[in-house]
């Protein structure tokens, strides 16, 4: 109930602010022959948030993904930048308009005084500011469409101390955030399953949001994750958008499809005649000092049923278990849910960072090590320098 409202309440405000950036910008390029393709954008804009506040969000479907991510930029990046900057422009202009000295009106009227030409001015800088902001959102729209159905496969190479001789050189396709029924490509899943297999991996992991939110589309996902085949098997764990609309259906659904999930529990499998025991987390949804508190607790009570001759690996949807992890002594944790930052400048500084202690990539402190993959799929139809990806690791002795 309380995401119901925040989502709607969410929406509600972002029409009042395209309502209120559209007035602005109507009045900003009055008079110029730039108000025409500056009111076809907001009308645009505005549309499609009005869509998705009566529920008729379904129909992106039908729209071309070009549209789609245009408006996600602009609600989420654009509008939010150039608002403000709107609002305190507005205000130092109101205010020194009314400040002003007055000056002769013989003046004021005379042709090519300087009132006139700080007019012209003042419109030129007027329409500039208010064409400046679409320029902007096409701009890193066609960046988005550029990167968005990239998919790479991402290797790494790990020389792990704990690792036992016979599993030297064991290979793991790590498979995240697929948000199936989405804004993902469907083509970009099918090609998922065939790159996969083409590495021909000993293990599949998977580590949540398989599906976006609706149930509905667990039959497709399961289909997909049938598709993936390793030498060993496959194993998958629960993420918060897998729990979205039922928690307790989408969990009896995957396990009535027969494939392996870990939900607060752990196996142990043979891979090339030695044990491994996986070790699933459930998610937690709460404050961060909350959850980092839950996953402790909840690693612990796991690590009761630890098999000493088996190698652990720990499959958790949010990287920061890795700190809980690093204290249990796991040598290798896995991890998606950042997405890879979604947004990112370069490989230091962007969205990532900003929201997460580990974003993407290998990470290592002691004798543990983490890898975050930016998952397949999207929440957001634009990826900026963080490209969906399938992880391929490959274990050493070290």
């Amino acid at each position: 109930m309380f995401w119901f409202w925040f989502l709607w309440s969410a929406l509600a405000v972002l029409v009042v602010l395209d309502v209120a950036w559209w007035m602005i910008c109507a009045r900003l390029v009055r008079g110029s022959w730039w108000r025409l393709p500056v009111h076809v954008f907001m009308a645009l804009q505005t549309t499609v948030i009005i869509s998705v506040f009566c529920g008729l969000g379904s129909a992106f479907r039908l729209v071309p993904m070009v549209i789609v991510i245009s408006a996600v930029i602009w609600h989420h990046f654009t509008l939010g930048i150039f608002l403000p900057l709107g609002t305190i422009c507005a205000g130092a202009w109101l205010f020194w308009k009314m400040t002003r000295p007055k000056t002769d009106p013989f003046l004021q009227s005379a042709p090519g005084s300087l009132d006139e030409k700080a007019l012209s001015r003042r419109q030129f800088l007027g329409v500039a500011a208010a064409v400046a902001p679409p320029l902007l959102n096409i701009g890193l729209t066609g960046i988005g469409v550029a990167q968005l159905t990239e998919l790479r496969v991402r290797r790494f190479g790990l020389a792990i101390p704990a690792l036992p001789k016979a599993l030297d050189g064991t290979t793991i396709a790590h498979i995240t955030d697929m948000h199936v029924g989405g804004m993902t490509d469907e083509r970009m899943l099918k090609d998922m399953v065939h790159k996969t297999n083409a590495l021909r991996p000993d293990l599949v992991l998977l580590t949540g949001d398989l599906i976006d939110a609706r149930l509905a589309d667990l039959g497709g996902a399961m289909d997909l994750v049938k598709g993936m085949q390793g030498r060993y098997g496959q194993w998958m764990i629960e993420g918060n958008h897998d729990l979205f609309e039922n928690e307790g259906e989408f969990k009896r659904r995957v396990k009535a499809a027969g494939i392996p999930f870990l939900a607060n529990d752990s196996t142990v499998t043979e891979v090339r005649g030695h044990p491994i025991q996986l070790f699933g987390l459930n998610w937690f949804a709460g404050g961060e000092k909350l959850r980092d508190k839950f996953t402790e607790y909840r690693l612990q009570q796991l690590l009761t049923h630890r098999d000493p001759d088996a190698f652990p690996i720990l499959l958790a949807h949010h990287p920061h278990a890795f700190d809980a992890a690093v204290r249990a002594e796991m040598p290798l944790t896995l991890s998606g849910h950042t997405h890879g930052g979604q947004w990112m400048f370069n490989q230091q500084f962007g969205v990532g960072p900003v929201l997460f202690r580990y974003w993407s990539g290998l990470y290592r402190r002691d004798r543990s090590q983490l890898v975050v993959s930016n998952g397949i799929g999207n929440v957001f139809p634009i990826r900026v320098n963080a490209p969906a990806e399938i992880v391929h690791l490959t274990l050493h002795c070290a």
